[in-house]
């Protein structure tokens, strides 16, 4: 399934936003219980800055709902599949969003599931650990605070954001954690996508899980016609 994912994400699709037609990396046929979709894309694999675009399926045609500037992991962008832990750079696929978390409180509007980040609160990145790739309350005893993210430590980033569900289903171990849609911080990401803060909590106020919603994340070239 996640290969026939990554596949569709290679697709053009023509929509119409208003009057205007334009192009844009929107896999068709996408999957059948999403009516929302989010695009980040790159100009090629080695750009570190993007576009980030929300989408809603209308009548069959995906119609665009937001977009934002956005950046991406300072090593570039690679093939998930292929993604190596610690080389900083954001895998392009079709993902899952499993919910939203931040230190700010809850944004008035947000359909999401939202975890508070506290100051116990950790994403685990220890290969050895049994967390590996998961979100801890208080640091379990086999995965080492120097592989792991203190999530309240990112007071920007981390304000607001979606996890992104890269490597999350059944995690390989040196593949990578951590890959959020997050507020920009001061340059590139570790992996990740960030974006304004604003831009954060216009794609909060609108992704509704009731609705399945996707991120496809691409680079231009390899979906150029």
């Amino acid at each position: 399934m996640r290969t026939a994912l990554a596949l569709a994400a290679a697709a053009l699709l023509t929509v119409v936003t208003g009057t205007t037609a334009a192009r844009a990396a929107v896999p068709e046929p996408a999957p059948e219980d999403s009516t929302q979709l989010i695009t980040a894309e790159a100009r090629d694999a080695s750009a570190t800055t993007g576009r980030l675009t929300w989408w809603d399926r209308r009548d069959g045609h995906w119609v665009a709902a937001g977009s934002a500037p956005a950046r991406f992991g300072a090593g570039g962008l690679v093939d998930g599949a292929q993604r190596t832990q610690g080389t900083s750079t954001t895998p392009t696929g079709v993902y899952d969003l499993p919910y939203a978390f931040g230190i700010a409180p809850e944004p008035a509007g947000t359909k999401y599931g939202y975890r508070p980040v506290t100051e116990e609160s950790w994403w685990c990145q220890d290969n050895r650990s049994s967390a590996y790739n998961r979100w801890v309350e208080g640091l379990p005893a086999d995965c080492r605070a120097g592989e792991a993210e203190h999530l309240a430590d990112y007071t920007a980033q981390y304000d607001l954001a979606l996890v992104i569900g890269f490597n999350y289903d059944r995690p390989v171990r040196g593949r990578g954690a951590g890959i959020f849609l997050h507020v920009n911080g001061a340059g590139a990401t570790a992996g990740c996508v960030s974006v304004p803060a604003g831009a954060m909590r216009d794609v909060l106020a609108w992704a509704d899980p009731a609705r399945h919603p996707r991120i496809a994340i691409s680079v231009r070239e390899a979906t150029a016609p």
